[in-house]
């Protein structure tokens, strides 16, 4: 998958924490799937450590489609993460 590129975007107190709306970033090979782009991501470091950790509750989306952390990432997709919505 090396040099494969996708664009993130970032959603609500994700946006704010990381100072970043929107991304794009060339997948080192092994980031294949969402949890290894969490992983990755989570790698930078900072803000990036605290809002990727696995133990976070993200949502996230491929395409516009609601994903889980198996699905497969490929060059051109679009990758959207934000909090989970909460009701009150």
């Amino acid at each position: 998958m090396s040099g494969a590129t996708v664009t993130l975007l970032y959603f609500a107190r994700l946006r704010e924490s990381l100072g970043l709306a929107r991304e794009e970033l060339a997948l080192p090979a092994g980031v294949d799937t969402l949890q290894a782009l969490r992983v990755h991501l989570a790698a930078r470091g900072g803000a990036w450590a605290e809002a990727m950790a696995p133990a976070r509750k993200l949502r996230a989306a491929v395409n516009q489609t609601l994903a889980l952390d198996d699905t497969a990432l490929k060059a051109g997709d679009e990758v959207a993460f934000f909090p989970p919505v909460t009701g009150g």
